[in-house]
């Protein structure tokens, strides 16, 4: 280990722990609550467990590296396999919580963190997904919601290609209306299984901030909004589709140390174009699919 990455985990020690501690507590809310459902889903893991691997292996790269697109690429696709929404949407939040921890991690051992924009994210955030994994869980049914939310994760996706095709580097400036942006961000990532990332992200960057510590930021920080939606999701939803939820997380924690050096290493106009074509297509398949 280098002396700048040591340097770099010692700073950031309060959260790495807050971290720790939460997913361990995660993992030992979920053994007690799946039953036999975990060991089930892994000794019956079969071609379609490799595919939610990939699909979550493929999401983290995107997230870690763009600091979007996690819920959203994932959601597109279980939608488009058929997953009922609000399944959908309690499997990628439980293992987002995971694929964020990892991924927060790695950021913080490159130093790719804004504390203060950090601090500005947290709470208002956490307030959005409360309120919208309540309301997907409790109030709505999600086979109403599910062409809504293709809908919604079609508009994300043009957006995201418009990002990565129009935008031009600006000069570095504080961003404004942060808390707001929180606020929205995690409500719509509650309900849609993604937005955290594409609403906060690049309204951020868009503003002028430095492209790089905002993802590697907006990434750790949704580490704690997800966790929050996830309880909820579990209280009232449950998981029932163990396979889908083992695959996603073992395919991001693998991907999330990558996905945050991409961060810092790779050019982000050309991957952003893709990332948006491919939720595109996704959506579209499944708002036809419904339709037709």
């Amino acid at each position: 280990m280098t002396r700048s990455l040591q340097n770099n985990l010692i700073e950031s020690w309060h959260i790495i722990i807050a971290i720790i501690v939460l997913i361990v507590s995660l993992i030992v809310i979920l053994a007690i609550n799946s039953g036999t459902g975990i060991s089930l889903a892994i000794s019956d893991a079969g071609s379609g467990f490799l595919v939610y691997c990939l699909i979550g292996f493929a999401a983290q790269i995107i997230d870690g590296s763009l600091g979007m697109a996690y819920g959203v690429s994932s959601s597109s696709f279980l939608l488009f396999l058929g997953i009922p929404p609000r399944m959908a949407t309690a499997a990628v939040h439980t293992a987002e919580v995971f694929t964020t921890g990892v991924s927060g991690i790695s950021h913080l051992a490159l130093n790719n963190i804004d504390k203060k924009l950090f601090l500005k994210l947290i709470l208002p955030g956490i307030a959005g997904s409360i309120a919208g994994a309540y309301l997907i869980s409790n109030v709505f049914d999600g086979n109403i919601l599910k062409p809504y939310i293709a809908a919604y994760l079609l508009i994300l996706g043009i957006l995201i290609f418009i990002k990565g095709i129009f935008n031009k580097a600006s000069v570095l400036k504080e961003p404004k209306h942060v808390k707001a942006l929180a606020l929205f961000g995690g409500f719509f990532d509650a309900t849609g299984g993604g937005g955290w990332g594409p609403i906060v992200t690049s309204n951020i960057i868009v503003q002028g901030n430095n492209p790089s510590k905002t993802i590697g930021t907006v990434n750790t920080a949704e580490f704690f909004i997800t966790f929050v939606s996830a309880g909820i999701f579990l209280f009232f939803v449950g998981i029932e589709n163990w396979d889908i939820v083992i695959g996603l997380i073992l395919g991001g924690v693998i991907a999330a140390p990558f996905g945050a050096l991409i961060s810092v290493k790779m050019k982000k106009k050309m991957l952003t174009a893709l990332v948006g074509t491919l939720i595109i297509i996704s959506s579209a398949i499944s708002i036809a699919k419904y339709l037709f």
